[in-house]
């Protein structure tokens, strides 16, 4: 006798688990607990095996017998449904948006620099995988997007949201290009994050100013490490970041050049620098000073035994 949804839920808890049968090998398990589950009996490959229908009240009757014919159609054309969920589920999990955002940085961890790909990794683990990590990316949403988003503004971190605001759309966009997302849902949130307020940089443009700016380096009377570096800046015109974190082992001060490997370089270009005399006489003065460490501008003040401390005051 089938069940009906009356059976279903006037069937109470009993000391031992019990089943109640309905048609095609289908029926719900009564715990003793009073927790109802769907299950449907079959058999595959000469070995009889369970699958999961759902939990009653929440999976009702009519779609438990759904999900039965649909697995009995599985069998008939030889696909194991269980196996096949599994499939299924594995699938899902690889869809996800973490699992996609952390193929994308995987995929590009050699055009980006260590710095780069760090901070993205981090942006990802600290604002956007808590809340959206587990969502499959076909199913991801501007509104949930938008949500994310607003818990970074909501810090004041207008600059850090609309930086995770790219990265997020970049990471769609790696799922469109594999087959896993079919658009970017961030291009619908265009004016929806309050834009961080940008000043320009100060720059000195006027001969006058540069004189006193040259002057006030050469009568630094600070740190010696710090005072080489500020004399060193207005000759060679590197990056900060670059000139901060610049080893011994780059300088061929016989040859007077600098070589920067591609990984310091945000383009990822190996860069030359030629060294005027003037610059070449520096690097020989701090030598003494520095020359047993890693970086030329470490700093005195690094803790004992460990590496010491780039100078920052570039």
């Amino acid at each position: 006798m089938a069940l009906s949804d009356t059976a279903c839920k006037n069937a109470k808890p009993k000391e031992k688990p019990y089943k109640l049968a309905d048609e095609k090998g289908m029926f719900l398990l009564v715990n003793s607990n009073g927790s109802k589950y769907f299950r449907l009996k079959y058999r595959f490959a000469g070995k009889e095996k369970l699958l999961a229908l759902g939990v009653y009240p929440d999976t009702s009757l009519k779609d438990a017998r759904t999900k039965r014919d649909q697995a009995r159609e599985q069998i008939a054309k030889g696909i194991d449904p269980g196996i096949a969920r599994k499939i299924e589920k594995a699938g899902s999990a690889e869809n996800t948006f973490s699992a996609v955002a952390k193929e994308f940085i995987e995929a590009n961890k050699n055009r980006w620099s260590v710095s780069h790909r760090e901070h993205i990794k981090q942006c990802f683990e600290r604002d956007v995988y808590p809340w959206m990590g587990d969502r499959p990316l076909k199913d991801l949403s501007a509104v949930e997007v938008l949500a994310t988003l607003r818990r970074i503004v909501d810090r004041g971190a207008l600059e850090t949201a609309a930086r995770t605001k790219q990265f997020i759309g970049q990471a769609i966009r790696y799922g469109i290009a594999t087959g896993r997302a079919e658009r970017d849902v961030t291009a619908d949130l265009r004016g929806a994050l309050p834009s961080p307020v940008r000043g320009h940089f100060a720059a000195i443009t006027e001969p006058k100013p540069l004189g006193q700016l040259l002057r006030d380096i050469d009568a630094y009377k600070g740190n010696f490490v710090v005072r080489t570096a500020l004399q060193l800046q207005p000759l060679i015109f590197a990056r900060p970041a670059n000139l901060a974190s610049a080893e011994w082992s780059e300088f061929d001060l016989d040859a007077a050049e600098w070589r920067i490997a591609a990984d310091k370089m945000k383009m990822k270009d190996a860069h030359i620098v030629p060294l005027s005399w003037q610059a070449v006489a520096l690097l020989r003065d701090i030598y003494p000073l520095t020359g047993s460490s890693r970086y030329v501008f470490a700093s005195n003040q690094g803790k004992t035994g460990g590496e010491p401390h780039i100078v920052s005051a570039l």
